[in-house]
Formats: C-alpha cells, structure tokens, sequence
C-alpha cells in the first residue's frame, strides 16, 4: 500500500503523464510492471487519474487544482494529439473575439479529425490541408500552449463551418462572421488585415 500511494504522490506533480512513465517510476520504487498496471486500473477506478486517451493519463489532484486556468486546457489539448494548435472558438473566446461559452475545446491538426471526451474535458480536432496548418504560435507561461492568431483562428472556423468557403464571396464572408456574433472590430488592425488577405487568396487560389 505504501509504494502505490508513493507512486500515486508523484504522479500528482505531473501535468500529465504516459504509461511508460508510470513504468520508469514504478521501477524506482522497486515494483513490477504486472503491479504497475494493476494500480492503473485501480487509480482508474477510484478517479485517482484520468485517461485522455489510451496510454495518456493525467492525475485528479493535478487536474482539480489546475483546471480553471485555460492554459492548462489548452495545454492538455496540444498533448492530446500532437501536432496541433487551438484554434476556431477557444481560440477567438481567448482573444475575447467571442462572448459564447465554449463547451468544447477545439484544435486544428493535420492529422485525421477526431474527438476525446474526457473527465479533464472534451477535446476536438478537425485535419487541415499541411499547407493551411500554419500561423500559430506557443504561447509561454506555467503551462506553455500553441494557439492561432486571432486572423488564422477566424479563417479556421470559418473554413469547417462553411465547408471550405464553397460558393462564398467576399462580401457573403463578412455577413457570416456579423452572424456568428465575432466581435472583428475589436481584432487588432494587422490581424484584420491579414485575415482579409488569407481570405482573398484562399478564395482566388
């Protein structure tokens, strides 16, 4: 009982961790790896750690004392599936570009769309062209994260709700946005003018 609570102690100073992780931990306390994967299921069970995906875990302790700061949201949604980065509404709500509570956080990869509902939160990623996967930057702080430009993350949304801007002129553009409610006079000059220039040659290509 001891070497499980240990190992449970240190796993509660990660941010998130692998199974292979647990193992490396594990060895230093002298256990088995047919131990190990007895206190997973375990930990699993009582709601110790959570999974986020299959080999990816992260400890309730951690989660609960970290979980009101977006950045660790957001964090987790760039360990999640790499590569990504947040974009879409997370990232225009984090811009305060948009006012609607977002559910959902949702990222752009280039690999294949797919969804994780977890206990830490739901987290979704949609695949974009590896040409489009670009104008994002890490953001660093306790948590460190990849997010769109404000510009990137309104041509993302955009792109999936519209369907990759299929019959859509310009002017049809600015009315979509002024019905999502984004509040575009509020992005900064250079972000406007580089999401107009996006749009243009996307359009025109």
């Amino acid at each position: 009982m001891k070497s499980k609570n240990n190992l449970l102690e240190q796993l509660n100073s990660l941010p998130h961790f692998t199974k292979s992780t647990v193992y490396q931990l594990s060895k230093q306390l002298g256990l088995q790896d047919s131990t190990v994967d007895t206190y997973i299921s375990r930990f699993l069970k009582y709601k110790e750690i959570y999974r986020l995906k299959n080999g990816l875990y992260v400890s309730a302790n951690f989660f609960n004392k970290n979980k009101s700061d977006i950045s660790y949201s957001f964090y987790l949604a760039n360990v999640i599936r790499t590569p990504s980065y947040v974009s879409s509404w997370a990232a225009l709500q984090y811009y305060n570009l948009a006012t609607d509570v977002i559910h959902s956080i949702t990222s752009v990869t280039p690999k294949v769309t797919r969804d994780y509902q977890t206990k830490a939160g739901s987290f979704a990623y949609q695949s974009i062209n590896k040409e489009l996967f670009s104008d994002f930057s890490l953001v660093k702080g306790k948590f460190n994260f990849y997010i769109a430009s404000p510009s990137k993350a309104l041509f993302d949304l955009l792109y999936f709700r519209t369907r990759q801007f299929r019959g859509l002129s310009p002017d049809k553009i600015k009315s979509v946005v002024s019905e999502l409610r984004i509040d575009i006079e509020e992005m900064d000059k250079d972000e406007k003018q580089k999401f107009n220039i996006i749009i243009n040659n996307y359009i025109h290509e």
